[in-house]
This record gives C-alpha cells, sequence and structure tokens, in this order.
C-alpha cells in the first residue's frame, strides 16, 4: 500500500515521504480500516516536528482521525463488523494518512450518515474536544457570550458551531480577511481579525462592558494574556492548546480578583480516565449532525503528493477549516 511515512523528525514538508509499504495487521484488540478520508490535524505537524506529547517510533506515518471501512478485527475484538463506515483515532505508528490504518477497538465509532466521508473524517477530535471544552469543563450555559480564539481553524470552527448550536453568543478572532469571512459563514455573531482590531475592545462593547462567559483558547501566548482582561465575573477561560508556540505563565491573583476560572482541557486523557463520556459525546455529536447544527468545513481535499505542502501549510496558520487526505 502507499503511506506517507516520517523517517527524521523536522517540517512537514520535508520529512513527509510517500513510500510502498507493506499493509499493517490488526493486533490483540486493534482493527484495520481502509481509509476513505483523513483530517489534518495541528498534533499531525507536531509529530513530524517530533514535538508531540506522542512521540512514536521512527519511521512512522500521522494521520490521527480518519472516516474509513473496517476491512479486518484482531483477537479479542466484538461488535466492529467487517465493511462498517467509522471514524475515530488512528493507532499510530500506522497512521491515516496511508491507505490501510489501524485503529483501537474503542476508538471505533459510526460514522454519521449525514456527514460526507471528508466531513466525518474531520468529525471526531476537533469537535470532540469543542464538546469537552464548551460543555464538560465550561459548563455553557444558554445565552452567554463565548469567545473563541483560531475561529476559522479545525478546533476553532467547531467550537463556534456548538456553541451556536448550544444557544450562546459567539465572537470569533482570527486572523486575515479570508479567515473573518470563514468565521462569519461558521455563525459567529462578531468577527474580529487580530491583525487590525482589538478583539478586548469588541468583547466588551458587544457585551456591555460584562466581557465574554467562556475563552476558548487552542492559541496561547498573547491571545491568552489579553482575554484575561475581557473575561466576565464567573468566566472560564478553557486552555485547548499553544499553536502560537508561547505557553502563558497565568498572573493567579489576577484570576483571584477577577474571579475567573482557568480550565485545562486534554482531551485524550478521557479516553483513559473517562471512557464512558468519548461515546456519549458522539452519539451527541452525530444527533447535531443530523440536525444540521454542526458540519465540518472542509476546505481542501489532498491526495498523497500535495499532503506534506498541506500540513505544513496548516503548521505555518495558512488554513481555514479542515483538510483531509484521500488517498
Amino acid at each position: 500500500m502507499k503511506a506517507l511515512r516520517v523517517h527524521e523528525t523536522g517540517e512537514p514538508i520535508d520529512v513527509l515521504r510517500v513510500e510502498e509499504v507493506e499493509d499493517p495487521r490488526p493486533g490483540p484488540g486493534q482493527v484495520l480500516v481502509r481509509v476513505r478520508s483523513a483530517a489534518v490535524n495541528f498534533p499531525d505537524a507536531l509529530l513530524c516536528r517530533g514535538m508531540y506529547q506522542v512521540k512514536p517510533p521512527l519511521p512512522f506515518t500521522p494521520g490521527v482521525e480518519l472516516c474509513g471501512d473496517v476491512a479486518e478485527t484482531g483477537e479479542g475484538v466484538s461488535g466492529v463488523e467487517a465493511g462498517a463506515r467509522v471514524v475515530g483515532s488512528a493507532e499510530l505508528p500506522a497512521g491515516a494518512f496511508a491507505d490501510y490504518a489501524l485503529m483501537s477497538a474503542d476508538a471505533v465509532f459510526p460514522a454519521p450518515a449525514a456527514l460526507t466521508d471528508d466531513e466525518a473524517a474531520s468529525l471526531f477530535i476537533g469537535y470532540q474536544t469543542g464538546w469537552f471544552a464548551l460543555h464538560r469543563r465550561a459548563r455553557l450555559r444558554e445565552g452567554e457570550t463565548v469567545l473563541v480564539h483560531a475561529a476559522a481553524g479545525g478546533v476553532g470552527s467547531a467550537a463556534v458551531q456548538l456553541a451556536k448550536a448550544a444557544g450562546a453568543r459567539v465572537v470569533g478572532v482570527v486572523g486575515g480577511p479570508r479567515k473573518a469571512e470563514t468565521a462569519a459563514a461558521l455563525g459567529a455573531d462578531v468577527v474580529v481579525d487580530r491583525r487590525s482590531e482589538d478583539f478586548v475592545a469588541a468583547v466588551k462593547e458587544y457585551t456591555g462592558g460584562r466581557g465574554a462567559d467562556v475563552v476558548f483558547d487552542p492559541v496561547g501566548g498573547d491571545s491568552y494574556q489579553r482575554s484575561t482582561k475581557c473575561i466576565a465575573f464567573e468566566g472560564r477561560i478553557v486552555v485547548v492548546g499553544f499553536a502560537s508556540g508561547t505557553i502563558p505563565s497565568p498572573g493567579l491573583n489576577h484570576a483571584l480578583i477577577k474571579n475567573y476560572s482557568i480550565l485545562g482541557l486534554h482531551w485524550g486523557l478521557y479516553r483513559q480516565r473517562a471512557p464512558e463520556a468519548v461515546p456519549e459525546a458522539h452519539e451527541r455529536l452525530t444527533e447535531l449532525a443530523g440536525r444540521g447544527l454542526v458540519k465540518p468545513l472542509v476546505s481542501e481535499r489532498l491526495g498523497a503528493a500535495e499532503l506534506p505542502a498541506g500540513v505544513q501549510r496548516l503548521a505555518d496558520g495558512d488554513t481555514v477549516g479542515r483538510l483531509v487526505f484521500t488517498p
């Protein structure tokens, strides 16, 4: 089969190589799937760079999220039928940027019938992250105001749609006119281009000085620091990631004085500590997709030859919505 593999870590455009390799074989508790579509995630870029918390042995195939057909099941797997169209996380080092990938049986879920392969491939990690951040961690309530950073990106776009589906008002922060158009199309009530506008002032004006009840922050750095200037009384800042490359050092005295909460969201940890919550979230997301309230924004479909440059553009912040790899 064809696979894109990393033999040494570095920039994605330099280290992702198309190769002919043997089909992977499912071990105990694993499922082999024929990849229909694989969403490109920021962790894929970090994996290429050797900067992700998971470091698979070299060489490996990235691609942490997919939609595919079950081809074969390993020993001890039950409840997963051959031929079923499924979504979920790939099992590294045999990731989804290939014709076939491995999945852990507990990471296999039915693909929503309402979504195309490309959309379904993009539903799992980003929308699960948004769901857990907004509902499990921040306890979002109808009518509240949510400030979403990187609102045109893969995870941010999911957060915009999920917040709107929950009846919240959304202020989306983006970088550039193209991304501003995307965030508005996704449903953000107010869109702020951070390159030319001050999102702190925009939030205060929109909320009559109250501030944002929830901040969804996958960026870190200055985005986090400035968010503390427009967080509401009893507001919640959910730390999702550090796409800026800078991990902020929060002033806990400031959190005390303004009476807000700083919440971490490590979605992958739920698979270890509260695995029952993941299928529950998938059921809710499938229901929302069926009602047309969430629909992943797929901006580009890439073949094997185009994928290294695509992962690089995502790493550099030059994409909107989701890029997907189609074998």
